[in-house]
């Protein structure tokens, strides 16, 4: 069937592209680099043209909130409406864990919105909320440093490999409307200064790590159940050290 991945071109949407095409599917990677703009709406409607499944993985360029709020505001009324006029029969979308435990901060009141505008679109759809990605572990080192110390919350995380979402997704994509939300994690639970701590070691970083109980999670304020997911999550298959010593040996 054919298929569009809006935010075709960044690290998840790259690598759904890959999966889907690799079991004979016909698709479409669609982002501003291939002249598909959700925001302006250009090339939009071509894009979802005949397409049997939407799979939204873009992402604001900004967290925050005017610029995030904009643009999945704009983004999903012109995309929906464009699936909308093309009888698109299933809207796939990533969206985070925790969403509505996160509102402090403006990015995840735009999730939240977004997925509000999704539930109330008419169409067909299945939400995958997923825990942090493997792959931002030195962005989150970087917003608790101060000087040579990395200042982070000893809250539980539960990350997931980017390799195992892009998975995740493409079964979801192939599969029925749920009409609901799903979770996906990554199969250890830690506290966010040990995991972070682990990669900065890995990747012989030397900045010292301090447990910070007020360090927070980007600025807010998080505790042992605002990261993590719920009952009964999909579990990804690679564990975190796994996929350090990959990724070290990639380098």
């Amino acid at each position: 069937m054919k298929i569009t991945v809006i935010g075709g071109s960044g690290l998840i949407g790259s690598k759904i592209v890959t999966r889907l095409r690799q079991k004979g599917h016909e698709v479409v990677a669609a982002s501003p680099k291939s002249g598909v703009n959700t925001v302006t709406g250009e090339g939009l409607a071509e894009a979802v043209r005949g397409t049997s499944v939407v799979v939204d993985v873009a992402n604001s360029p900004s967290f925050e909130e005017v610029a995030a709020m904009d643009f999945f505001e704009r983004s999903g009324r012109n995309l929906l409406a464009a699936e909308m006029a093309a009888g698109t029969a299933h809207h796939v979308a990533l969206s985070v864990v925790g969403t509505e435990r996160l509102l402090a901060m403006g990015y995840f009141r735009a999730k939240l919105a977004q997925e509000n505008l999704i539930k109330a679109s008419g169409i067909p759809y299945t939400i995958v909320r997923s825990t942090q990605f493997f792959e931002f572990m030195a962005g989150i080192a970087q917003a608790g440093t101060v000087g040579e110390m990395a200042h982070l919350s000893p809250a539980l995380f539960q990350p997931i490999a980017s390799d195992d979402v892009a998975d995740a997704m493409t079964d979801v994509t192939l599969g029925a409307p749920i009409n609901g939300t799903i979770e996906i994690a990554g199969p250890e639970r830690a506290p966010i200064d040990e995991l972070v701590g682990r990669f900065l070691a890995g990747t012989r970083d030397p900045r010292r790590v301090i447990a910070d109980a007020h360090a927070g999670y980007f600025g807010i304020a998080v505790n042992d159940q605002s990261l993590t997911p719920g009952a009964n999550p999909r579990i990804g298959a690679t564990h975190f050290e796994d996929w350090l010593n990959r990724t070290l040996r990639q380098r």
